[in-house]
């Protein structure tokens, strides 16, 4: 009889307010306070990197362009890149998070970076055997130590501080995760009966306020933490444990008296974004250079553009190409990059020899290479600018180095055994060897004749007095010349033959 009065009641007032016909509702009902919410889970997978933070801002984005109120970013991530990483945390914290409920799905793990920008999130959720924590700065070459180390960890530390009071996770647990000097104890307060985490230094010793014998120690000061998804439930880090993404979405609509709609959104990342991504890590970086300044190198050996030109034209192409879309290069780093490829082709073809052209080729090539590392405006100088900036840039540079290295040993290589691969010979357009005339061209010669006597011409024989790599010098009776071998590399004291004079540009043929 209550229960029907109570009903009775809400259906009047309903009439009332509304204005329209009243609708029963019983006395009870789990969705009367229920409200309709749209969910959107994107994926945040593998490596975190520039590529990555571009796909999450626009998936982001789109989702709440949809009308999703929760965003719930599943973790599958062992970390990444702390400057990436970091402008992830703050697209969470200081963008999304006042437009979007963010949510955590550790769907397996989220390690390293992938904790920095879980705990950026609003909420996290586990799932079942999964782990978090472990955020240490590391490079390619190993662990950072030394003063370098605790430069990344501060500012790693700070971002992780900003988290905890953004969000409300444990500040210790969370510092903890980075530095290893951290020894924290949980302790029972008797008061509020809730369970407080202190340094071991700071550990309280009023016995009528705190549980103090009872105190557990949670990590070491030689450990970092990790934990699994039970223990950071226990901690307060997880705000639950589930088997699946469905637990997830239950947890979230029990807690906070919501339906979402079926199904939720579901946002994957582009095939061109992973494309972009992976080459833009820095081991295929490294690879594309290689294969883009041996292929320019075997390519200046002959005349005429060959596969080896096609790949290095290829190989800068994507370089670049990737760089620009991931907003790492800017048009002076462009320009700089290709200007430095010209001077170089000047230099290889017009000018044998190395002069000012191959020099300023080379420094151009190089600072176009090195400023496609960091992000930066075109008006400013392209150098780290804060701690977190130098991890991309060493990793970049290590990659380079490797690309630069590997080139040498192959060119190394090429240099004493190209000539003697015969399937080299389909590769590479070897122009048709030119018959002395009267219209022979003049030559500039590189040291002038000893005695009265004519310029060299097509068709004499002379000596190698440096190797041809491709370019190098012959003489020709008194004459030292500047030439250009074709289709292979003539080492010193070999006998060769002018094919072709185009100019000061004398090409030459072992015989």
């Amino acid at each position: 009889m209550r229960q029907f009065c109570s009903t009775v009641v809400v259906a009047c007032l309903c009439a009332l307010i509304g204005g329209g016909p009243a609708v029963a509702i019983e006395a009870g009902d789990p969705n009367l306070a229920a409200r309709s919410v749209q969910a959107a889970v994107i994926s945040c997978k593998g490596m975190i990197d520039q590529g990555l933070l571009d796909s999450l801002e626009r998936r982001s984005e789109a989702a709440i362009e949809a009308g999703a109120s929760y965003l719930i970013y599943e973790i599958e991530t062992y970390g990444g890149l702390v400057a990436a990483a970091d402008s992830i945390a703050k697209y969470f914290i200081q963008d999304i998070g006042d437009r979007a409920q963010t949510v955590a799905y550790v769907a397996t793990e989220a390690i390293s970076a992938g904790a920095m920008i879980s705990v950026s999130c609003n909420d996290i959720i586990m799932r079942e055997s999964t782990t978090i924590g472990d955020c240490a700065p590391i490079t390619i070459g190993g662990k950072v130590e030394g003063v370098e180390r605790e430069k990344s960890e501060s500012f790693i530390r700070a971002a992780f501080q900003r988290a905890a009071e953004a969000n409300g996770y444990p500040e210790l647990l969370l510092k903890a995760m980075v530095t290893m000097q951290v020894d924290v104890w949980r302790v029972n307060n008797l008061r509020t009966d809730q369970w407080e985490f202190f340094e071991a230094e700071k550990l309280p010793q009023d016995a009528n306020a705190y549980d103090v014998d009872g105190a557990e120690e949670i990590v070491g000061d030689d450990e970092l933490l990790t934990l699994t998804a039970s223990q950071a439930l226990e901690y307060g880090i997880t705000r639950a444990v589930v088997t699946d993404l469905d637990g997830a979405l239950a947890f979230l609509e029990e807690r906070d008296g919501i339906r979402f709609v079926e199904p939720p959104l579901v946002l994957e990342t582009m095939w061109s974004e992973e494309l972009v991504r992976w080459l833009d890590s820095p081991g295929v970086m490294g690879v594309l250079i290689m294969l883009a300044l041996l292929g320019a190198y075997i390519e200046f050996s002959a005349p005429g553009l060959g596969l080896p030109g096609l790949v290095a034209v290829i190989c800068f192409a994507i370089i670049v190409g990737s760089k620009y879309l991931t907003g790492l290069a800017n048009w002076v780093e462009v320009v700089l990059l290709f200007a430095g490829i010209i001077l170089l082709l000047i230099e290889f073809l017009l000018l044998p020899g190395f002069g000012i052209a191959g020099i300023l080729g080379t420094i151009f090539l190089l600072a176009g290479l090195f400023g496609m590392l960091i992000k930066n405006a075109p008006d400013q100088l392209p150098w780290p600018r804060s701690p977190e900036d130098w991890g991309p840039v060493m990793d970049g540079v290590l990659g380079l180095t490797y690309g630069l290295l590997g080139f040498a040993v192959l060119a190394w290589i090429l240099s004493r055994y190209l000539p003697r691969l015969r399937f080299m010979s389909g590769l590479i357009l070897v122009p048709a060897p030119v018959v002395a005339g009267e219209d022979a061209a003049k030559i500039s010669l590189s040291a002038p004749a000893e005695s009265v006597g004519r310029e060299p011409q097509v068709g004499d024989v002379g000596e190698v007095t440096s190797a041809l790599r491709p370019a190098g010098k012959a003489r020709f009776g008194d004459a030292v010349v500047d030439v250009v071998a074709t289709a292979e590399f003539i080492s010193k004291g070999a006998m060769v033959e002018i094919i072709e004079i185009h100019g000061n540009r004398v090409v030459v043929k072992r015989i």
